[in-house]
C-alpha cells in the first residue's frame, strides 16, 4: 500500500502526516520509519470531517 501526503502539504519541513488507504493509519512524513497509528475507519472519518468543519478549504 501506499502513503498518501495532503495536497496542502509543503516540502518545507513544515508539520505533515500520511495516511495509508486500507490500513487506516497515520504517521510523520518526516519519520517514515517511526511509529504509525492505526484507527478505525470510521473514527479516520470523524477526524477529518471535524478537521474540515474547524477549519474550511482543507
Amino acid at each position: 500500500m501506499t502513503w498518501r501526503k495532503s495536497s496542502y502539504s509543503g516540502n518545507s519541513g513544515g508539520s505533515c502526516v500520511e495516511l495509508r488507504a486500507g490500513l487506516d493509519a497515520v504517521r510523520d512524513s518526516k519519520n517514515v520509519d517511526g511509529p504509525v497509528l492505526e484507527v478505525r475507519p470510521a473514527a479516520l472519518r470523524a477526524f477529518l470531517k471535524g478537521l474540515r468543519t474547524s477549519s474550511p478549504g482543507v
